[in-house]
């Protein structure tokens, strides 16, 4: 007669965890970092298809690493819960704080009770009227969340991005400034020698710009992004709401539901 396989519940929840935290590291890292006039979003990604920045709503954004089909799943359910929730109440309702607490059951759930964890860590953040009243959630594999002030970097290398981003942001950069320094971090491999130079086509940027008086979301691409690297950046007074400049209304075509 064989003897029953047993895994003891904290094993189980530790080879998850291990599992969960290999796949999210194994991706380009995202850096999210507040400046001025909102919040940057800046993330490794040539693609101009599959992003790993969204708009969810008028003032809030949604940033992720790890396995796109998950985190896909999150964004769409995302926009839907605030889409939902901004027509039965009011659009004021739709605040970061209880998209990331419906992100953490939602992600509690499947790393307790599903064969296997998703494979996502994600970011979800809110523009305030100032920088003192900006909101950033980071949602971990599990459901944890946290409250982060400033910056925050996931995937791989986040710790020594985190650790770069601590010695060197400060309040009150501004977008040029925060997009060089988030550029730079970007480009050091995990050994700590810089190896590689990323241009604009190799980055996806955007922002959530508190200037504008509904919609704040805009992806930053193209001259401006190009000239906001630069040393020189002889743009950094043009106002971000100039279509001129190269930054996009997105007009919300991430809002359609998948096939």
């Amino acid at each position: 007669m064989s003897m029953p396989f047993y895994v003891s519940p904290e094993q189980l929840m530790k080879d998850r965890a291990d599992y969960a935290r290999k796949g999210i590291a194994r991706g380009r890292a995202v850096i999210v970092v507040a400046y001025d006039r909102g919040i940057a979003f800046v993330a490794e990604n040539p693609s101009r298809a599959l992003h790993k920045v969204s708009e969810i709503y008028d003032r809030i954004a949604f940033a992720a690493v790890g396995k796109y089909n998950e985190f896909e799943n999150l964004r769409v359910a995302g926009v839907r819960y605030a889409d939902l929730r901004g027509y039965s109440y009011d659009r004021s309702d739709v605040t970061a704080r209880g998209l990331a607490n419906a992100y953490a059951q939602t992600l509690g759930t499947v790393f307790t009770q599903e064969s296997k964890p998703y494979e996502v860590e994600i970011v979800v953040a809110q523009v305030g009227a100032d920088q003192e009243s900006d909101q950033i959630y980071r949602l971990t594999y599990d459901g944890s969340v946290a409250d982060e002030r400033g910056f925050v970097a996931m995937g791989g290398g986040a710790d020594r991005i985190s650790t770069g981003l601590d010695e060197q942001w400060r309040v009150g950069l501004d977008l040029g400034e925060v997009l060089r320094l988030a550029v730079a971090l970007l480009a050091v491999d995990p050994q700590g020698e810089e190896t590689r130079t990323l241009g604009a086509d190799q980055l996806e940027v955007a922002v959530l710009d508190r200037s504008r008086p509904r919609r704040t979301f805009r992806r930053v691409n193209g001259t401006l992004l190009e000239a906001l690297l630069s040393t020189d950046d002889p743009t950094k007074d043009v106002p971000l709401n100039d279509v001129a400049t190269g930054v996009h209304d997105t007009h919300r075509p991430d809002d359609e539901p998948l096939a």
